[in-house]
């Protein structure tokens, strides 16, 4: 244990192992990867696929060390009961920091299958990280804008083939797809410009769920809504809630874990009719509720150790 360093010391120690890790577990995976590209046999690729997530996994499990390494962290999760590590789930979470990913990978590496994410094409340009994602087959998409749409109406439905053309390599080794509604990590400041209705959260998009459930929703088993917290974390610093994180500052982390039954999108309704599109979102809209009025009981009950604590 460091936890008793100085801060500054702490996240600098953290962030050098949290490279280090990525770095080494990014490049095996990437280098499997590239050797799958050579293997002619479905069964072969696989198998590689398989054990690069055994790599993930190992990420994974080396990030909850590092931060039981600075600091002295209070898990506190419920919902993992009855979870299928050999199932097919999509993911729904509240996005609150850059140690999001992180966290949830570490908490649910031996619950469910290694999570996947869709991520802007750009992003597979960042070194290792960025290879390292390509070769666990993490779908890079490209969005058309609504402006790129409307001057180009051939472009219609290229996003979803996209997304069908991603999601059949997740057919044969159970997978986990993880969407931040939000679209963004929450800022005070995007919830003010948003105007909000929820005190906790941004508010959600039904876009990015609708185009994978349409792509493969027969495929999942269950639909995880997640709410993640860091209740002790100052939201307001100017270092971020990453910073609180990693410099040990962040004492406990809350996760709830929820298991909904699976929406059914019919891809021709859903993109041409308008009615159906709202009314998807209206049940996104009240998940949000909900989980806003979780996360506000949530720092509830934390304000009493906080006070202790002062």
């Amino acid at each position: 244990m460091l936890s008793f360093l100085p801060g500054p010391i702490l996240f600098f120690i953290s962030s050098l192992l949290l490279i280090i890790n990525t770095v080494v577990w990014a490049g095996l995976i990437s280098i499997g990867g590239i050797i799958k590209l050579f293997v002619p046999v479905a069964l072969g690729r696989n198998h590689i696929s398989r054990l690069m997530n055994r790599f993930m996994w190992a990420w994974a499990s080396c990030n909850g060390g590092i931060l039981n390494l600075i600091a002295k962290i209070e898990w506190d999760i419920e919902g993992l009961e009855g979870l299928d590590e050999n199932g097919w789930y999509l993911i729904i979470s509240n996005h609150v920091s850059g140690f999001d990913i992180a966290a949830q990978t570490y908490i649910l590496r031996n619950n469910v299958p290694m999570m996947k994410f869709f991520l802007k094409r750009e992003l597979i340009f960042v070194p290792f990280l960025g290879l390292g994602c390509w070769a666990l087959d993490m779908p890079f998409m490209n969005r058309t804008s609504p402006a790129k749409l409307k001057k180009n109406p051939k472009l219609k439905g290229k996003d979803l083939e996209t997304t069908r053309k991603a999601c059949e390599k997740f057919i044969h080794i159970p997978t986990s797809i993880i969407n931040y509604v939000e679209g963004s990590r929450f800022t005070e400041d995007k919830h003010r410009r948003q105007q909000s209705p929820y005190r906790h959260l941004l508010r959600p998009k039904a876009g990015g769920i609708a185009f994978t459930l349409s792509a493969m929703g027969e495929q999942f088993t269950g639909l995880l809504n997640m709410t993640l917290a860091y209740p002790d974390a100052d939201a307001k610093a100017k270092e971020g809630i990453l910073y609180e994180v990693m410099s040990g500052r962040v004492k406990k982390i809350v996760v709830r874990i929820e298991q909904m039954p699976v929406p059914e999108v019919d891809s021709e309704v859903y993109f041409s009719q308008a009615e159906t599109r709202v009314e998807f979102q209206r049940w996104l809209n009240q998940v949000w509720f909900d989980k806003d009025q979780q996360l506000e009981e949530i720092f509830q009950q934390h304000v009493p150790d906080q006070k202790q604590d002062n």
